[in-house]
Parts: C-alpha cells; structure tokens; sequence
C-alpha cells in the first residue's frame, strides 16, 4: 500500500471514529442542558415561562454564532482569539457605512461580513504561511480590531436607531410571536455550517488536518490552503455575529465584544470540539452556547452572584476539556 493510501485510509478510519464519540458527546451534552433545565425550572418556576426561554435563546445566538465559526478553525487544531473584538470592528465598520456613508441596509451588513472575511483572511495567512503560533497570531490581531474599532468609531458608540428596519434584523418576530429573528438566523446558520463540516470538503479536510495534518498533506491535501479557508469561515461568523450584535443593541460601540471569545471557545469546548483538533460539532456548539446561558440565565433567576457565575462556567468548561483528555487517553486519535 502506498503512503498515499495509507494516509486517505487513516483519515477514513479516523472520520468514523470522530462521528461516533462526536454522537456520544452530543447526546451526554444535550441531556446535560435538560437536566439544567429540569433543576432550575424547580428552583424557580418562572425559569420555563415563555418570555424567560424567548430571552435565554436570544441571549445565546451572539456566542453560538461564534461558537459556530470557531468550530472550523479548532477542527484544524487551531485557535482563534477575534471573534469578540472582531465582532466590535466589524459593527463599526457596518455602522459607519449605514450611517455616515448612508448606504442601504444590505451594503452594511454585507461590509461587516467581508470584514469579518478579511480578518479571517489575515488570521489565516499568519498562521497557514508564516508559520506563526494561532494564539500568538490572533491575540496580536484582537489587539488589532480593538484598535480600529476605536480609531473608526472615534471612541464612541455609534447610533443606528435611524437606520430604519436595522433593528428588525435581530430582534423582529417575523415568523412567531415572542420568538426573535436572531434566533432563527442562527437555525439557518448552524444548518448550512452543518453541512459545510459534515457535507463537503471543507469540514473534511478541517477535521482531517486537526487530526493528523502530515498524513493529510502528503495525501496530496493543500493544507496550508484549507486552514486559511478555515479562519475566512469563521472570520464571516465574526462579521454575521457584528450584525446580530449591533441590530440587537441598535448601536455599535467598539468595546462591546470584550470576553466573548471566551464563551465562544467555551461553547465549542462544551459542545464536543477538541482543543486538540480533530473533532469539531456545529450542532454542539450551539447546545453548548445555549448551556452557557441557560447557567447564567438560571444562576441569575436563583439571584447568584456573577462572580460566582463565572466561577461556575469555569469549572464546567474544565470539566468539559479533562472529559476530553480522558476520552483521547492523552493521545491523539
């Protein structure tokens, strides 16, 4: 058998196995998330009132959605630290061009969603070309979109009540009522990145290079290629979560996006993706973004402390990557 075909039949071998743990990890995380529910729904009742749920789901779209984008890039056995401040910058960016520019409402989200691409682009390309470390790559980038988010908004937050309908984007109730908009983007969302990761090439390719990347590359894979495919992707979630955000809030404030890389990383952790790459799961990023909120929604209902939120978050995320380690008996699949 040539090397050629002994790497195609490890990354066959290796797809199936990742499905089943992946389908595993699932099942113990969405029980998980019932259970939660169950518990809290007894510690207070108003816990499973349509209005709490209607505003659990929409507080947990901005995190799935990044959630979402991150899964490919840590499928690859990457990291990306942008998502948060990326999703500020790209606001601004779309802000400004509905706004002082006065395009229409499209161009503005269309500009945040390429300059999510872009970011993307550049993640990808310091990490895929010039060999630079991911975190490395992407903490000096958020460092970056920090930057320009201020430098553009001029330090201020920049109003979009004017902009008429934008606010409709993610918070109308076109298709139920008490449901928002945002909610169902991120159902369409999570359907096409599902298919993206577990339909085609690119979710493929992401997965096998997270697991074994020097087996995939002398397959005849152009690695460096896919990785960088892999950023753009989640650099466009960045973007789509700014528009979310910013038609949420009616605003774009370049400081808005602080922390939220962590919950997404935390969400995608929770969810069934390997830090270790390999294994990544778009519908258990978003279980695992509506877990995080469904702990600080009920811990907020109980009237817990946030500080005590966060220490409560942290330990499950900890949890979650040790359940990990266990899993891959601290070897790589």
């Amino acid at each position: 058998m040539t090397t050629a075909n002994q790497a195609n039949t490890h990354m066959l071998t290796a797809t199936a196995t990742r499905r089943h743990r992946g389908f595993i990890q699932q099942t113990m995380v969405l029980l998980t998330l019932v259970l939660l529910a169950i518990f809290f729904s007894f510690m207070r009742q108003s816990f499973f009132s349509w209005e709490n749920i209607s505003q659990l789901l929409l507080a947990s779209v901005v995190t799935a959605v990044q959630a979402i984008g991150l899964s490919f890039v840590i499928a690859t056995g990457g990291i990306d630290l942008t998502p948060g401040m990326g999703m500020a910058a790209t606001s601004v960016i779309g802000a400004i061009l509905m706004t002082s520019l006065g395009m229409p409402i499209w161009v503005g989200v269309l500009g945040c969603v390429l300059a999510g691409a872009l970011l993307g682009l550049i993640n990808g390309t310091l990490v895929a070309y010039v060999k630079m470390q991911p975190m490395i790559a992407t903490l000096a980038m958020m460092m970056v979109c920090w930057g320009t988010g201020l430098v553009l908004a001029g330090g201020i937050t920049i109003s979009l009540r004017a902009v008429s309908g934008y606010n409709a984007i993610a918070m109308g109730e076109a298709f139920l009522p008490g449901l928002k908009n945002a909610v169902v983007i991120l159902v369409v969302l999570a359907c096409i990145a599902g298919l993206l990761m577990n339909k085609t090439v690119v979710g493929r390719y992401a997965l096998a290079i997270g697991s074994n990347k020097e087996a995939t590359r002398i397959s005849g894979i152009n690695t460096p290629r896919w990785e960088v495919l892999a950023y753009v992707i989640c650099g466009c979630f960045t973007g789509i979560s700014g528009v979310i955000m910013s038609s949420r809030l009616s605003s774009a404030n370049p400081t808005m996006g602080q922390g939220y890389e962590m919950y997404a990383i935390a969400a995608a952790v929770i969810g069934g993706t390997s830090l270790r790459g390999g294994r990544a799961s778009v519908f258990g990023a978003v279980i695992g973004a509506v877990t995080i909120q469904t702990i600080f929604n009920g811990l907020t209902v109980m009237g817990v402390q946030d500080q005590w939120q966060k220490v409560v978050l942290g330990t499950v995320v900890l949890l979650a990557v040790f359940v990990d380690i266990m899993r891959r008996g601290g070897k790589e699949e």
